[in-house]
């Protein structure tokens, strides 16, 4: 009996290590396959200049007074609003779609401007419509008949290509991501993860909180994020949080999209009208729309925010400073709008760019040929769409969310990590070693058994 209880627990252990030999292996075999480069993926960044890059860089080589914009079409190729046929016959030799219109951007801009300098009225927004070219003046259901009176005035002033639009809800900010951070000020969503070069900080909106907020991981204030070192609003809408750690840990180039699942960044841009677009909020999740405009101006009730990225996607309280992507590209982070996910709305972005240059840091995203996300990278020069059309783009490429938020790396996650070899040749090592100590044990018994049954014959 005893020696049968020997045998099953020989057995059990030459198992034990036969299946780490073979889960070993298989870990490494997947980090060596994730180590190699991933081509991009279709309207993903490429040699080629993408439809957004080309209308800007066609404005802004033609002039103000000669262009109105550009705009991504339904084919996926840009479109450049021109003011007359000679700059039409330009825009076609380069490749894009011209559109004559009637008033030249350096007109639209100086409308906007009177705009500005008018009395300011909370629950405005105005934005520059390159398509119908014209600039469009939203007014929400907290504005009075006066002040919308007196707003009209202004605009009628400025001539008949200001259009005057009543919207529902309010203009406010989405304080209350994509993964939840809390303060005493309430809830918001994290951004995009950045650097300076020796420190790792979440790239948030400015309203969550001034310089100095506190940030936690959970409702119960026991897992300390980190505290915002700097914060623009009004004015912009952003601000740093630096990590209490100085790190942002595994995953910090992945996006939170809900269940578990993220979106690898790799690159910053701005957008372009008529691009679809993603945003990831601590409480709507993922929800997607289109650029409708750029450069907006939005009177919130706290004070004016310009230089905004209007979009028909959706946002709701605890969404602000959530993460604003296409394609893998960051854009911008969610500041505020009209609205809510079930009958729709406006949302505004704080571009990433923008927010990236003032604070002087760089978005650390994925490097796929160096196998890692430790690298800070400047804002990119492309835009995300190439040369797709809008209703094509995708999120981008997908990927675990690990971590936690914690700046922390958790160690399922380091184990299970597809680009971490060193786990699947651990394992492998400690199955070979548990194969020959199991060799050795059983030879050794027998040498003892072989010895206690001759020896009794010896006499």
């Amino acid at each position: 009996m005893r020696h049968a209880r020997r045998r099953i627990v020989r057995r059990v252990a030459r198992l034990a290590a036969v299946g780490g030999l073979l889960v070993g292996g298989g870990m490494a075999g997947q980090a060596a396959m994730a180590d190699e480069p991933v081509p991009p993926a279709p309207g993903g960044l490429s040699a080629a200049p993408s439809a957004g890059e080309t209308g800007a860089a066609l404005t802004a080589r033609l002039g103000g007074d000669r262009t109105a914009g550009s705009w991504v079409g339904a084919d996926g190729r840009p479109v450049v609003a021109v003011t007359d046929r000679d700059t039409a016959a330009e825009v076609r030799a380069a490749g894009a779609e011209p559109q004559v219109v009637r008033h030249s951007m350096n007109e639209l801009r100086s409308a906007t401007a009177t705009l500005r300098a008018a009395p300011r009225v909370p629950g405005t927004a105005w934005v520059v419509d390159y398509r119908r070219n014209e600039v469009v003046v939203q007014g929400d259901r907290t504005v009075s008949a006066a002040d919308w009176s007196r707003l009209t005035r202004v605009a009628d002033g400025i001539g008949g290509f200001v259009r005057m639009e009543r919207t529902a809800g309010a203009f406010t900010t989405r304080l209350n991501g994509a993964l939840p951070i809390l303060s005493t000020g309430g809830r918001c969503s994290a951004g995009f993860n950045v650097t300076d070069g020796q420190r790792d900080f979440i790239l948030t909106a400015g309203h969550c909180g001034p310089a100095g907020t506190v940030w936690f991981a959970d409702g119960r204030a026991t897992r300390q994020l980190g505290q915002t070192e700097s914060a623009s609003f009004p004015g912009g809408d952003f601000s740093l949080v630096r990590y209490a750690s100085g790190r942002a840990g595994d995953g910090a180039d992945v996006v939170a999209i809900g269940g578990g699942n993220g979106v690898r960044i790799t690159g910053a841009a701005d957008p372009s009208v008529g691009q679809r677009v993603f945003r990831s909020g601590s409480t709507s999740g993922l929800r997607d729309g289109k650029v409708t405009g750029l450069n907006a101006t939005v009177n919130y009730p706290e004070g004016t925010v310009t230089g905004l990225i209007q979009t028909t996607v959706c946002a709701e309280p605890g969404d602000s400073g959530g993460p604003l992507f296409s394609e893998g590209i960051a854009l911008g982070v969610t500041s505020g709008g009209s609205g809510d996910c079930t009958t729709g709305g406006t949302t505004f972005f704080q571009p990433v760019t923008k927010a990236l240059e003032a604070l002087g840091v760089k978005l650390i995203v994925s490097d796929a040929a160096a196998g890692g996300a430790r690298q800070g990278a400047a804002p990119s020069a492309g835009a995300t769409q190439g040369a797709i059309a809008p209703g094509a783009a995708s999120p981008g490429s997908s990927a675990p969310v690990t971590g936690g938020g914690t700046g922390e790396p958790a160690l399922l996650s380091r184990l299970t990590d597809t680009r971490n070899a060193g786990p699947g040749l651990l394992i492998v090592a400690g199955s070979l070693v548990a194969l020959v100590a199991t060799r050795y044990i059983r030879d050794e018994q027998d040498r003892r058994a072989y010895r206690r049954h001759y020896s009794a014959s010896w006499g």
